[in-house]
């Protein structure tokens, strides 16, 4: 049985990632752009998906969501000037979105400023990836995020999958903030 995260001003116990994303079940792919959902459409078709939900505004997101559990959403960066950042942001916050608040998302965008990926990584997106796109890149992201190692965090101003996902030992003298932190190394002394 799944344990209910709580919130609270300090992180929660992490939920397990949802390492399993399944192509036959209902995914969503939200763009404004007509070729480009095609591209995509076509692509998930050729990876086996049977349940594409094509969607062009973010309200048509949430009223999904509101009715169907979704494996995976893809979306553009920007869907006809509304605020994907925002949307994600809302999805992973509200407890009403259960069992979706935690649903692997995957953004596209042609602008690839590191303040956009910040700002993706900030607001709970699993993976930015670069256009343009290809399937083999498109397959590459779905199995990152779904063989993902990333557990799902909870507090007061993020829910999303964890933000830090190198499992680099920490400098040294830093002591690690998670239990699974790798143990910091320590720099040898030199006798000599």
């Amino acid at each position: 049985m799944e344990k209910t995260p709580q919130t609270s001003q300090t992180a929660s116990e992490p939920r397990p990632s949802k390492a399993r994303i399944n192509l036959e079940r209902a995914s969503i792919l939200l763009m404004d752009n007509h070729w480009g959902v095609e591209l995509l459409t076509r692509v998930f078709m050729g990876f086996g998906a049977r349940q594409l939900h094509r969607v062009v505004s973010i309200a048509e997101a949430n009223a999904l969501l509101a009715k169907l559990q979704i494996d995976l959403i893809v979306s553009e960066a920007v869907i006809d000037g509304e605020d994907v950042y925002e949307f994600v942001r809302n999805v992973r916050l509200s407890s009403e979105r259960e069992p979706n608040r935690f649903v692997p998302v995957i953004l596209l965008s042609a602008h690839t400023a590191a303040q956009k990926v910040a700002q993706a990584r900030d607001a709970g997106i699993n993976f930015f990836v670069a256009k343009p796109i290809s399937p083999k890149v498109i397959m590459d992201r779905v199995l990152w995020v779904a063989n993902g190692k990333r557990q799902c965090l909870e507090t007061d101003t993020y829910a999303g999958p964890d933000r830090r996902f190198r499992d680099d030992p920490l400098p040294p003298g830093l002591a690690g903030r998670r239990r699974t932190d790798a143990k910091t190394i320590e720099p040898e002394e030199n006798t000599a």
